[in-house]
C-alpha cells in the first residue's frame, strides 16, 4: 500500500508525486505512456515556458478561465517558487518579452529531466506504460484498478491526467470519469487557445495562407458587432483560417459565442492599432496631393505588409495600377477604414484535439482552494488542466499545473498519515 498515488506524469502529475515525497510519503506514480513529462517537453516550441516572472495580480488575470480560484494556492506556492524550484534543481533560468521564463539552455528536455531526477533521489516508485481502469473509493483507503486487472491501495490520491487537448501525450480525459464517480460535476469542456476556421473567400482562395501580421489588434465581436474581447499581439493567416498568438487568445471567446448559438462570429482587424483612423486618412490625403501621378499601391506601400495590401485595394475595387489621383475619395477612405477595422467571419475552431488547453473540467467549487482537496470525496485531490481552469499561451498553465501539483502532492501526503 502506497500512503499517495499521483495518477498522471504531466508538470502537474511530475510536481505532486515530487512535493507529496519531499512531505515525507510513501509515493508511486502511474502513467499510461511510455515517457513522462510529454507534454512538458514539448511545451513553448519545444523550450518549455516553465512559467511566467509577471507580478501574481498579472498571472490571475491571464488565467482567464477561473484564475481567481487560484489566489488562494499562490498565496501557498506562487510563480516565484516555481522559479526557485527549478533553480534549486540546477536547471538556470531566463526571462523572455512578456516575463516568460525557459531554462537558459532552451531545452524543455532540462526541465523534465530535473524533475525526473529529483524522483530517483525521493525513491518514487514509477509505474509507465500502466492504463488505469477505474477507481474504487474507500473510507479508509482507495483502490485503483489497472487495465491489467492489478489492483494498488493507496491512501490519498492525486488526478492530474490533464485534459482533452493535444491527446498524442495522453491526455484523453481518462479523468473524467474518474472524478465524476467520487461526486464531482464536470463543466462543459471546448476547445481554448485553438486555430480558428473561416470559409471567407480570401481564405478558401489562400490569398493570405503564410502571412504573418505583426502587432495587430484582433478583436471578436458580438452579433450586434460590438467588441467583446480585443488582443494585440502576431496572428496568422493559414490553410484552413487564422492562428498565431492574438489567435489563440482571442479562440475561447469565439468558441463561447458558438456554444451561445451564435455563428459565424465576426472578428475585426486592426493592422496599425497605434494610429487613429483619422490621422492616417489625413496623412492618406496629403500623400495623393503631393503623389497624384503614383499608384495607390504604392503611396501606401510598408503601410501594412503587401500580400494583405492587395487583397484590401481588390476589395475595396482598387487594382494595383490605379493611380492616386485617379481613385475616388470614397474608395480610398473605405480602404484606411479596413487598415483600421478589417471584418470577416469565423465559422468555427479547430476541434479539442488541436486546442493547446482544454476549456471546462472538474468544477472548481468542488475543490477546497488552499489544498487542491476534494469536497466530495476525503483523500482525493485533483490537479493541473483536469480542473476547469485555463490560461493563455505563455506559461501560464504551466504555472497553474505547477502550483496545483504542489498544493495537491503536499496536501496529499498530511492525509495519508491522519
Amino acid at each position: 500500500m502506497y500512503e499517495v498515488t499521483v495518477i498522471g506524469g504531466g508538470p502537474s502529475g511530475l510536481m505532486a508525486a515530487i512535493a507529496a515525497a519531499e512531505n515525507g510519503a510513501n509515493t508511486l506514480l502511474i502513467d499510461k505512456g511510455k515517457k513522462l513529462g510529454t507534454k512538458l517537453a514539448i511545451s513553448g516550441g519545444g523550450r518549455c515556458n516553465v512559467t511566467n516572472r509577471l507580478p501574481e495580480e498579472e498571472i490571475i488575470k491571464h488565467i482567464p478561465g477561473n484564475g481567481r480560484f487560484l489566489y488562494s494556492a499562490f498565496s501557498v506556492f506562487n510563480n516565484y517558487d516555481i522559479i526557485e524550484f527549478f533553480e534549486n534543481l540546477g536547471v538556470a533560468l531566463k526571462e523572455e518579452d512578456h516575463g516568460r521564463m525557459f531554462p537558459a539552455s532552451n531545452k524543455a528536455k532540462d526541465v523534465v529531466n530535473a524533475m525526473l531526477n529529483r524522483m530517483d533521489e525521493l525513491n518514487i516508485t514509477v509505474m509507465k506504460q500502466t492504463p488505469v481502469e477505474t477507481i474504487h473509493y474507500g473510507d479508509e483507503m482507495h483502490v485503483i484498478e489497472l487495465q491489467s486487472k492489478e489492483q494498488i491501495e493507496t491512501k490519498s490520491l492525486v488526478i492530474s491526467v490533464g485534459g482533452k487537448s493535444v491527446p498524442h501525450t495522453g491526455s484523453t480525459g481518462d479523468g473524467y470519469a474518474w472524478a465524476e464517480k467520487a461526486g464531482h460535476t464536470i463543466t462543459d469542456l471546448y476547445p481554448t487557445e485553438v486555430p480558428l476556421i473561416s470559409q471567407e473567400t480570401f481564405i478558401q482562395e489562400k490569398t493570405l495562407q503564410g502571412l504573418s501580421l505583426r502587432d495587430v489588434a484582433l478583436s471578436v465581436l458580438n452579433p450586434k458587432g460590438k467588441i467583446i474581447k480585443t488582443h494585440q499581439m502576431d496572428m496568422l493567416f493559414t490553410h484552413f483560417g487564422i492562428s498565431g498568438p492574438a489567435v489563440l487568445r482571442c479562440s475561447q471567446y469565439v468558441v463561447k459565442e458558438f456554444k451561445k448559438g451564435n455563428r459565424p462570429v465576426p472578428m475585426q482587424i486592426d493592422a496599425i492599432p497605434d494610429q487613429k483612423e483619422h490621422v492616417l486618412l489625413d496623412e492618406m490625403k496629403k500623400l495623393v496631393k503631393d503623389n497624384p501621378k503614383r499608384t495607390v499601391k504604392n503611396l501606401l506601400k510598408g503601410w501594412v505588409p503587401e500580400r494583405y495590401l492587395e487583397m484590401l485595394l481588390d476589395k475595396n475595387g482598387i487594382t494595383t495600377e490605379d493611380k492616386a489621383a485617379n481613385t475616388s475619395m470614397e474608395k480610398l477612405q473605405n480602404l484606411i477604414h479596413d487598415f483600421k477595422k478589417f471584418t470577416f467571419n469565423v465559422h468555427d475552431s479547430q476541434s479539442i484535439e488541436k486546442a493547446f488547453v482544454t476549456g471546462g473540467g472538474v468544477s472548481t467549487k468542488e475543490i477546497i482552494p488552499n489544498t487542491m482537496a476534494s469536497k466530495k470525496m476525503d483523500r482525493l485531490y485533483f490537479s493541473g488542466e483536469i480542473l476547469d481552469i485555463h490560461g493563455y499561451t505563455g506559461g501560464y498553465n504551466i504555472t497553474s499545473a505547477l502550483v496545483t501539483g504542489r498544493l495537491a502532492g503536499s496536501n496529499a501526503a498530511y492525509d495519508s498519515y491522519s
